[in-house]
């Protein structure tokens, strides 16, 4: 891979910097010297410092956009993704494959530390990893990474902590949604993964899904987050190889595919006791696919916007009389 994810995202990192005040986020150093910049935690955070922060999740592989929507779901705006190089900017950068945990400390880790840590298995197929002498990361969570957890990233990193800028938001913040909803073209590509196709067949990449509202909290924004993707997420890939292939697994790729679609998110995740480990994997992906063999010329489309779940959900947020 002649790209470096790490590098490529410092550039965008820096433009972060240069616009804090207008994006309304802060930057701070602990004492351990790892950089901290605040997107939504006690910073109050942007649309358009989600976007960012989506872009440099995925390393500055693809670019995230706000759109108008003009069909009938439940939201004015879309948050949009494309990639020419989606292998290493969804599976490589942007996929939360990496938790963070230590005695005092939880979040869900992506962005391009995850290649210059390269420990998750799914390294193994895709490859991607990389040596940096400055690492990137983005964190899912509500409080400033403790110096345990920093020190959990920079050893699996193989840096000093100087050397690591960590950027977080909680799920509830405006920029933590934003990113999020971002994830529609990543959540297909991991899928069809755990479905074992080869993602290497996969040159492009585009994804859509409806901007929800924010939660009051994290747990409903988890749902509010999820459902966009779930019931509403749009993706279109281009593929080489056989057509027999997508078709065998096309129908399994939607997320109506799985025996837990057709609810909220939030009353799924509650039916298992609040653990996502129990929620039947096959859920996880967009609301429809089509796949386009660029070998062939055939397409292929499966799955389709579930407007009504996304109406409960998305009317769940709104304060109750």
């Amino acid at each position: 891979m002649t790209t470096r994810l790490n590098d490529s995202a410092a550039v965008l990192v820096q433009q972060l910097l240069e616009k804090s005040a207008e994006l309304e986020i802060t930057h701070s150093q602990l004492d351990n010297g790892v950089t901290i910049i605040d997107l939504g935690i006690s910073a109050a955070g942007s649309l358009a410092a989600g976007i960012s922060l989506a872009e440099i999740c995925l390393a500055a592989q693809g670019h995230v956009t706000l759109v108008p929507l003009t069909s009938e779901l439940p939201t004015a705006h879309a948050v949009t993704i494309n990639s020419d190089q989606p292998l290493a900017a969804c599976m490589a950068s942007q996929y939360a494959g990496w938790q963070i945990v230590t005695d005092d400390f939880f979040g869900m880790g992506s962005g391009p530390m995850r290649a210059a840590a390269g420990s998750e298995d799914i390294f193994k197929y895709i490859g991607c990893t990389e040596s940096a002498s400055h690492v990137i990361g983005v964190i899912e969570t509500a409080s400033i990474p403790t110096e345990t957890a920093c020190e959990l990233i920079t050893t699996a990193c193989q840096i000093e902590p100087q050397n690591l800028t960590l950027l977080v938001a909680p799920t509830s913040s405006l920029a933590g949604t934003v990113q999020i909803v971002a994830r529609s073209l990543e959540t297909a590509m991991h899928k069809m993964h755990e479905l074992g196709f080869d993602l290497h067949r996969i040159q492009r990449g585009t994804g859509t899904a409806p901007l929800c509202p924010l939660g009051k909290d994290d747990l409903l924004s988890i749902g509010l987050t999820n459902d966009a993707i779930l019931y509403g997420g749009e993706v279109e890939i281009w593929v080489r190889g056989d057509d027999s292939s997508l078709s065998d697994i096309g129908p399994k790729i939607p997320s109506n595919a799985s025996e837990d679609y057709g609810r909220p998110f939030v009353d799924i995740f509650k039916q298992y006791n609040n653990d996502f480990y129990k929620i039947d994997p096959q859920l996880f992906s967009p609301a429809a696919i089509r796949i386009n063999n660029v070998d062939t010329g055939n397409a292929f489309c499966f799955g389709e916007i579930n407007s009504a779940v996304l109406l409960e959900s998305f009317n769940s947020a709104r304060p109750s009389d």
